[in-house]
């Protein structure tokens, strides 16, 4: 994982998974099950996707400015890091294009 397009990749997934954690099961369990227990239980969740989605800006960014995308395409990769799915499946289709 030590190219450019190996670190997005790291990070597209893993900002992906939390995502997925955050929306699905830390958002549920605070706002909807009003569960002390289980919102002490899932707390990490929220603080490591804080910690690790600016990292995935950070190789996006990294990546764009590797194959000199457009700023539009910049925001729009970015943005994919806030949905659910929408980072891994951003990854998928660079992958597709870009791999060697």
């Amino acid at each position: 994982m030590g190219t450019v397009l190996g670190r997005f990749r790291l990070m597209a997934i893993v900002s992906g998974i939390m995502s997925i954690l955050l929306w699905f099961v830390y958002m549920p369990v605070k706002y909807l099950m009003h569960n002390p227990d289980l919102h002490n239980a899932t707390i990490w969740i929220p603080m490591v996707h804080g910690y690790l989605y600016p990292i995935y800006v950070l190789f996006a960014i990294q990546f764009a400015v590797h194959h000199r995308w457009q700023i539009s395409k910049v925001i729009g990769l970015i943005l994919a890091g806030t949905l659910p799915i929408a980072s891994i499946a951003a990854e998928r289709h660079i992958v597709k294009k870009y791999r060697d």
